[in-house]
């Protein structure tokens, strides 16, 4: 019964995951963690390896490929992973409850991000040419026209990206939870670019933190791990045909309300 709620919590978070570029680690750890009492630490381990599976999943889908921006994510992926490396130094000097925290203060952060450019749109209106060497173009579901984005305050996005590497590596969720809504708040990438960018990146973010955690004797249940890996692989393609056909604003909603839920769980009731 165990491994079947996994599998069913895996599809869960591999669903929202592909839909918001959060690697599902944001979802499945408090389900592990809360709903099942497992360690946070276990938790931790294999939300970091369903992670992987998502970024495999989206880097592979033809509807990943399409939205994600290659060139941005290559950039990114270098700091991100620096910082991963980092946050496994930071480990071993911090107790569970400071890491739920983190989980937590990082979870509200990026909510009251989300609500606060809830209307806000990353296009750039009439014809272009020239979108800089980190901007694109992309077809808008919302108007089914080809819009045209440029990549700004670089700088933020690198220190974001690095930031998010150590979260990830202490929280087990990705590093999407930090890079998706810095990308789309103020970066001006579209909230589909984000996500899609941010989920391709996830993969090398997670693996220093997996390592560590192997290494400490947290990856103590490999059927459970392998129930979430496979929930997830089931549930991102659902996520990608409902992100295609949601409009943004929604999306943000969706996004901004679960990780109120899950920073009151684990700032307020832990």
């Amino acid at each position: 019964m165990d491994v079947l709620f996994v599998f069913l919590a895996g599809i869960a978070a591999g669903s929202s995951g592909a839909l918001l570029g959060l690697g599902g680690g944001i979802f499945l750890v408090p389900v592990l963690n809360i709903a099942m009492g497992l360690p946070l630490a276990q938790a931790v381990a294999i939300s970091l390896i369903t992670v992987i599976a998502t970024s495999n999943f989206v880097s592979l889908a033809s509807a990943g490929r399409r939205a994600s921006n290659v060139r941005l994510a290559m950039v990114l992926q270098v700091v991100s992973a620096v910082g991963a490396i980092a946050g496994t130094f930071i480990l071993a000097y911090i107790s569970a409850r400071v890491r739920e925290q983190v989980f937590g203060g990082t979870a509200l952060l990026v909510a009251a991000v989300m609500l606060s450019r809830i209307n806000q749109r990353n296009v750039l209106e009439g014809p272009v040419e020239d979108v800089g060497v980190l901007g694109g173009w992309i077809k808008d579901p919302d108007t089914d026209q080809l819009v045209a984005y440029r990549v700004r305050r670089v700088s933020l996005a690198l220190g974001v990206a690095g930031g998010a590497g150590v979260v990830s590596t202490l929280a087990g969720i990705g590093g999407g939870v930090l890079v998706v809504p810095a990308l789309n708040s103020w970066c001006g990438v579209p909230m589909r670019v984000a996500a899609a960018t941010s989920a391709v990146i996830l993969g090398v973010t997670a693996i220093p933190g997996i390592v560590v955690h192997f290494a400490d004797g947290h990856l103590t249940n490999p059927p459970l791990a392998a129930a979430a890996v496979l929930g997830v692989l089931v549930g991102s393609p659902t996520g990608f045909w409902v992100g295609s056909r949601v409009r943004v604003r929604s999306l943000k909603i969706l996004m901004a309300v679960v990780l109120l839920i899950v920073a009151a769980e684990y700032l307020f009731f832990r």
